[in-house]
């Protein structure tokens, strides 16, 4: 078997030789394992997003209780997202050191014992202390577990593979905000956030319990200048930067859309009490099944035609989000995140299939641009809100999407000019 420090050059020459031993003992769908280490990043994916929006749905009750402005309190997730686009780099390259496995257990484990301390939190600043730890914490999963995918799944799986890690990201977002919603409308937003905690560590566990072996990871001791000349290598080609600011610009859509929503959805003409807000992330759903048919949506019309259909989706559920119909409101919330989880799964799966060398800091990478999106969607999301309500947040949305199209439309006209060019030369 061919050594894999970074699972990179193994897995680019299985794509060439699918025949060869080492594709064929890298995990499947209906091969041995691979259900349980589906269902493994699955509940990984779920533990994330439940930890780290945990504070997302009650933001007007954490605004009452501290005397906050939307804006304050909207710190409680940009902290934490913030903190894991931050850290998410340096800890995938411990990553090549310690193990993916190891990496994200840890991380899973840091993470659910500050979710523990979360409930006690004195004032709203020790909170958004509390969550940027949280969030640095978690900064150790999402790459580790895009590499583990990499690295022990065959290529052709690989988007299905992501995806089902994705869908996990979106029942755990689900969840965690219904749970919360009901939870706080009866008991308070302290005793909303121990539940999280609880069903986080539930989560970690039978991660940990389920997730096989690693077979194809070598480790290695990457150095500093090693990892800058990494670096250096993704963040100079176009593809892949192209894809880190999809990434970052999906989110940030997504992110001031779930930050803000319920400020909108307890003031007039609507004022639902916050378990009802709570249920109304219900549509998460959709973004199970939209991520989880990304390779599907890829492998019929084509990455870039694929993203035009998320792109085209978010938009219109953004302008349906507008009226003052509550129904028309949550068939925009649903359009808005099916065409984010389905952009997102293929531009991460993207990532992966686009880097040849350093797997796991190509993925870091899209990491960081993904949630510092977030953090930048939530923070300007909610003053976009507080400027000019929840038009200005929908303009805000709007111009990120609009930010989707240039850069993939960019993409196309750079793949034809690359492909000219290659005629010229050929025909010298």
């Amino acid at each position: 078997m061919p050594p894999a420090s970074s699972g990179a050059s193994a897995l680019h020459a299985d794509a060439l030789t699918p025949s060869s031993p080492a594709a064929d003992s890298r995990l499947f769908p209906g091969g041995p394992g691979y259900r349980r280490m589906s269902f493994a990043l699955f509940l990984a994916g779920v533990a994330t997003f439940v930890l780290l929006y945990s504070t997302q749905a009650l933001l007007p009750l954490l605004s009452a209780d501290f005397g906050a402005s939307a804006s304050t309190a909207s710190w409680t997730v940009s902290a934490a997202t913030g903190a894991l686009a931050l850290l998410v780099l340096p800890l995938s390259a411990l990553s090549e050191r310690f193990g993916r496995r190891t990496m994200m257990t840890a991380s899973l484990g840091v993470a659910v014992a500050v979710a523990l301390l979360v409930p006690l939190a004195p004032s709203v600043e020790v909170l958004i202390a509390l969550r940027a730890v949280q969030g640095a914490a978690l900064a150790g999963l999402p790459a580790s577990a895009m590499a583990f995918l990499a690295e022990e799944v065959r290529p052709k799986a690989l988007v299905g593979a992501i995806g089902m890690f994705v869908a996990g990201n979106s029942i755990g977002g689900m969840s965690g905000r219904i749970v919360t919603g009901w939870v706080a409308q009866a008991w308070g937003w302290r005793a909303a956030l121990a539940v999280v905690g609880v069903v986080a560590v539930l989560c970690a566990v039978a991660f940990r319990a389920l997730l096989p072996a690693p077979r194809h990871f070598t480790p290695g001791s990457p150095t500093p200048g090693s990892l800058a000349r990494t670096v250096r290598t993704h963040l100079s080609d176009p593809l892949l930067c192209r894809l880190y600011a999809i990434g970052a610009l999906f989110m940030t859509v997504f992110g001031a859309v779930y930050t803000v929503i319920g400020y909108r959805l307890t003031e007039a003409p609507f004022s639902l009490p916050q378990g009802v807000i709570g249920s109304i992330f219900l549509v998460y759903l959709v973004g199970t099944v939209s991520s989880a048919a990304a390779g599907k949506l890829v492998a019929r019309l084509g990455r870039r035609g694929a993203l035009y259909l998320a792109v085209g989706t978010t938009a219109g559920g953004l302008l349906m989000s507008l009226s003052s119909s509550l129904v028309l409101v949550l068939l925009g919330l649903v359009l808005i995140t099916a065409g984010f989880f389905a952009g997102h799964a293929v531009a991460s799966s993207s990532v992966s299939r686009t880097a040849t060398t350093g797997r796991a800091q190509a993925s870091a990478l899209y990491q960081s641009a993904y949630y510092l999106g977030s953090s930048a969607g939530g923070t300007l999301g909610a003053v976009a809100f507080h400027s000019g309500g929840w038009a200005g947040t929908v303009a805000l949305g709007l111009f990120a999407v609009l930010g989707v199209v240039s850069v993939t439309v960019w993409g196309s006209h750079a793949a034809r000019a690359e492909r000219r060019r290659g005629l010229v030369a050929r025909s010298c």
